[in-house]
C-alpha cells in the first residue's frame, strides 16, 4: 500500500514537472541551462583561474615561482580554500553571464534569421550572433568580474598591496559585498566598470570567433556524429583555444586596469585608459607580458569549455529545449498564432 502511494506521488511529481516545463518560455530554459553550465565549469577550474590572474597582475612575485611554486605558496599561506579566493564572486558573476551569453546567442541568431530573409545559417551567422551575445553578457555582469579580480589579487602574505592605511597582512577587501561597497564609494558606477572597454574589445571577437570556430569545425564532422558529446567537447575546446589566443592581450590589459588601485603607489591617483595601459605594459615588461599566463589559460580553457558544453547539453535535454532550427520554427509559429487573437481582442 505504501509502495503504491509512493509510486502515485512520484507520477504526480513527474506530471507536475512536465506541466512546468511545457509552460516555461524557451528563453527561460536557455537561461537556466546556460547558468548551470557556467557555474559548474567555473568552479571546476577556479584554482587555475586564480593562478592565471596572479600571473597577469603580480608577475614579479608569482611568475618566477612557476605553476607548481605558485600552488605551493598559496597552499602554505592560505590552505586549500585559498585556491577558491574570489570564486564566490566568480560564480555569482558567471551564472548570470553564462545564462545571458547562451540565451542571447540563441535569441540573436533567431532574430537575424527571422529579420533577414535568405540569410545563410553557416558559421558567419554564429560569428555575428556570438559577438553581440558576448557584449550583452559583459555589460550586464562586468562589476562582478571586477570584484572577483580584486579579491583574487589580494592573496594573504603579499607585500605588494600598496593601499594607503592598510596594515601589513591585512586584507583591504573582506568579501564580495565589502569590495562592491568600497569600490563604489571610491569612484561610483564608473569604478565598478573600470576596465570594461578592453573587456568589450576582447569579448566581441572572442565570443564571435568561439562560436564561429565551433560551428565551422562541426560542419566538417559527419552528420551522424555531430550529436556525440565527445565531438562537441573536442570542437568547443579547440574553438575556445583559438578564440582565446587572438584576444588574450586585451584580457591582460583588463586585469591590470582592474587592480590599479591596489598595485599603484598610494600617492598616485592617475588611472590609465586601455591604450595607455597597453603601452605601459609593453614598455615596462615587454610585449611577452601581453601573453602572460596564456599557456595556463590553455590548460584552464579545455576543461572549462568541456564541462560547460557537456552540462549545457545535458540541461537542454532535461529542460526539453528544441534544436536551433526547430526553435526558430516554434518561435515564428507562436508569433503568427498570436497575431489574429490580438486583432480580434
Amino acid at each position: 500500500m505504501a509502495k503504491q502511494r509512493d509510486e502515485t506521488e512520484k507520477e504526480e511529481r513527474v506530471v507536475l514537472m512536465d506541466g512546468v516545463l511545457e509552460g516555461m518560455p524557451l528563453f527561460a530554459k536557455e537561461l537556466i541551462a546556460g547558468g548551470v553550465a557556467g557555474g559548474f565549469a567555473k568552479t571546476a577550474v577556479a584554482p587555475l583561474e586564480l593562478i592565471k590572474i596572479l600571473f597577469q597582475t603580480r608577475q614579479a612575485e608569482f611568475r618566477s615561482l612557476g605553476l607548481s611554486g605558485s600552488f605551493t605558496k598559496i597552499a602554505k599561506t592560505e590552505g586549500a580554500l585559498g585556491f577558491f579566493r574570489g570564486n564566490g564572486a566568480s560564480v555569482v558573476r558567471i551564472v548570470p553571464y553564462a545564462a545571458l551569453h547562451f540565451m542571447a546567442y540563441e535569441e540573436y541568431r533567431r532574430w537575424i534569421i527571422q529579420s533577414i530573409p535568405g540569410v545563410g545559417r553557416g558559421p558567419v551567422l554564429d560569428l555575428v550572433a556570438g559577438s553581440f551575445a558576448g557584449g550583452t553578457a559583459v555589460l550586464f555582469t562586468y562589476p562582478l568580474d571586477l570584484v572577483r579580480t580584486k579579491l583574487a589579487y589580494q592573496v594573504v602574505g603579499s607585500q605588494k598591496l600598496n593601499v594607503q592605511g592598510l596594515a601589513t597582512g591585512e586584507q583591504f577587501y573582506k568579501g564580495i559585498q565589502d569590495c562592491f561597497s568600497k569600490t563604489y564609494k571610491e569612484a561610483g558606477i564608473r569604478g565598478l566598470y573600470r576596465g570594461v572597454a578592453p573587456s568589450l574589445y576582447g569579448i566581441f571577437p572572442y565570443a564571435g570567433l568561439k562560436f564561429y570556430f565551433y560551428e565551422k569545425m562541426k560542419s566538417h564532422v559527419p552528420q551522424e556524429r555531430r550529436k556525440s558529446i565527445a565531438v562537441k567537447l573536442a570542437c568547443g575546446s579547440v574553438a575556445g583555444l583559438l578564440g582565446q589566443t587572438f584576444t588574450y592581450p586585451l584580457d591582460v590589459v583588463r586585469r591590470q586596469m582592474q587592480v590599479q588601485r591596489l598595485s599603484a603607489p598610494s600617492s598616485s591617483h592617475e588611472m590609465k585608459g586601455t591604450l595607455d595601459t597597453l603601452v605601459m605594459i609593453v614598455q615596462r615588461h615587454g610585449w611577452k607580458q601581453l601573453f602572460s599566463g596564456l599557456s595556463l589559460n590553455y590548460v584552464k580553457v579545455v576543461p572549462s569549455v568541456a564541462i560547460g558544453f557537456t552540462v549545457y547539453d545535458l540541461m537542454k535535454s532535461y529542460l526539453r529545449v528544441p534544436s536551433r532550427d526547430e526553435a526558430v520554427v516554434e518561435v515564428v509559429t507562436s508569433r503568427r498564432n498570436s497575431k489574429p487573437s490580438s486583432l480580434h481582442s
